[in-house]
């Protein structure tokens, strides 16, 4: 069984998606739920996670009902979604999101923080917002680009019983060969108990040419920082299809995993997604996202 920590779903004609004319052209179009299911089962995934791609409310609203729908996966799906963080009323939005359609799929948030300014997260609005994430027993995604780790880290040391899931390993530079200072701040963060690495995205870092030899020193380094009870895979689909094809990237993972014994490279697999965004199938969480 795979669990698929990290996919998209966008529609150019139903919702503004300017940022796509910034993007390779094969992305500029809709991804929808069919063709991931479609995707997905082909692969032998059996749950996902949809997170979000634009900063509207709206959009969360759609994902937690398409998510409910079961259009998705045969299996279950749990939603990252967007709020203003600095909004006065975070707490009050997280609550109604919960109690709206499909609520019970809300497993954690996400802000580009790869777009923002410096200092982003150190700012007080955001500390507050961070903490009513933490408050209403959700993840916080973590998205940012090599060069923000440090600062990211730093920011977020003070909130206390917040759990943090980072994106496609902090994007490294893989295209450039850059290991450092990359691998010292993954050290860093990783101190940070509560914090769950996905591998992911590494595909489209590494550029046009990529192999899997070229990105087996980053994988290694989180596995070795992290443990394989604090790492998680994901495609990133469908942003990764400028560089390989979904079954292309399932498999590759399960390729840079071989060296794993068999119950922790289940955990990174399957089980470890499970557990941090509440998906059916883990005990610990008795099967919120349904």
């Amino acid at each position: 069984m795979t669990v698929d920590a990290h996919v998209h779903v966008w529609d150019p004609a139903t919702r503004d998606h300017s940022w796509l004319c910034e993007q390779p052209e094969p992305l500029r179009r809709g991804f929808g739920a069919e063709e991931l299911s479609l995707l997905a089962a082909a692969s032998g995934v059996s749950a996902v996670v949809l997170v979000q791609v634009l900063d509207d409310l709206a959009e969360t609203r759609q994902f937690l009902s398409l998510a409910a729908s079961g259009a998705l996966v045969a299996g279950p799906a749990a939603v990252v979604g967007w709020v203003d963080l600095e909004a006065p009323e975070v707490a009050e939005t997280l609550a109604a999101l919960r109690d709206g359609p499909g609520g019970g799929h809300l497993a954690g948030i996400r802000h580009l923080v790869e777009s923002a300014p410096d200092g982003f997260l150190s700012r007080p609005g955001v500390q507050r917002g961070l903490k009513a994430v933490r408050d209403a027993g959700l993840v916080y995604d973590l998205l940012v680009h090599h060069r923000q780790l440090a600062e990211a880290t730093e920011a977020l040391a003070g909130l206390e019983g917040l759990r943090i899931v980072l994106d496609h390993c902090g994007k490294p530079g893989i295209a450039s060969g850059m290991l450092d200072p990359w691998r010292a701040d993954i050290s860093r963060l990783a101190r940070n108990e509560l914090v769950t690495c996905k591998i992911s995205g590494l595909v489209t870092e590494a550029g046009a040419r990529w192999s899997a030899a070229q990105i087996r020193p980053y994988i290694g380094h989180v596995l070795e920082r992290f443990g394989p009870e604090r790492c998680m895979i994901a495609s990133d689909w469908p942003v990764c299809t400028v560089r390989a094809s979904y079954p292309e990237v399932i498999t590759l993972a399960g390729e840079l995993l071989e060296g794993l014994a068999r119950p922790e490279r289940e955990a990174v697999l399957d089980a470890n997604a499970r557990r941090v965004y509440g998906l059916a199938g883990d005990p610990e969480q008795g099967g919120r996202h349904a």
